[in-house]
């Protein structure tokens, strides 16, 4: 089986795990591990893809390191330095640099070896996201997490503003405005002045938005930063 690849952008994208730490109790729904296993399994594909290491050959290096102490794979070194019922305490090196030392269960460790899996979706994650920052994506390419999207689209429908109370006490109006391209249509939320320039049939220009969730749909939102045009009006 030939090795995943990753993208320089991937492997800098993960070095942010190492400033992670893992919170949380029970299980996901249709998973076999628990949350904080879940987060290991992530923090250990973010390792291997760091350091461009097979996730065959690192996940038996951590076994091998379980059973006899210490394990090499390529430049990364893995030392289990204690031993638990339950788990083993990492510590994991690059020469003698100390990237991290945490506790793996055994639940990990005398499992099927799933990192493979969660080093493809890290990489698809990222790549589907940061890809798309500072361009002009199609409606139906949009994907929540993506931001500084620039867009062209038409104005379907602009409801009428409702007043809703702000978190810092004050009264503000939004309308979830319906705008579309050839691919599909997204709904973008507007405050205040934001809603009065535009008009429904109107083509417009956004830019730097991003999209968000928001009942359980993905939503533009133009945010500080974003601004809006009207390139045609209706």
């Amino acid at each position: 089986m030939k090795p995943f690849l990753y993208s320089k952008t991937t492997k800098q994208e993960c070095e942010k795990l190492f400033n992670q730490v893992w919170r949380g109790r029970g299980r996901r729904s249709n998973s076999m591990h628990s949350y904080k296993d879940e987060k290991i399994m992530e923090y250990l594909a973010g390792i291997a893809i760091m350091h461009e290491v097979d996730s065959g050959e690192f996940f038996n290096c951590i076994v091998e390191a379980w059973n006899h102490e210490e394990a090499d794979c390529k430049q990364l070194v893995v030392i289990c330095r204690k031993r638990t019922r339950n788990s083993g305490i990492f510590l994991f090196t690059n020469g003698r640099k100390i990237l991290a030392q945490f506790p793996i269960p055994i639940t990990i460790l005398q499992g099927k070896n799933q990192l493979e899996r969660y080093m493809k979706t890290i990489s698809v994650k990222n790549s589907s996201v940061k890809n798309f920052k500072g361009v002009k994506p199609a409606i139906g390419d949009l994907k929540v997490g993506m931001k500084r999207i620039n867009l062209k689209a038409r104005v379907l429908e602009l409801p009428e503003p409702k007043m809703v109370y702000t978190r810092y006490g004050t009264t503000a109006f939004v309308s979830n405005a319906l705008v579309k391209d050839e691919t599909g249509s997204i709904r973008m939320s507007l405050w205040n002045q934001q809603i009065h320039s535009i008009s429904e049939g109107d083509e417009i220009n956004i830019k730097n938005c991003r999209v968000i969730f928001f009942s359980g749909k993905p939503q533009l939102n133009l945010g500080r930063s974003g601004s809006l045009s009207v390139a045609c009006a209706a």
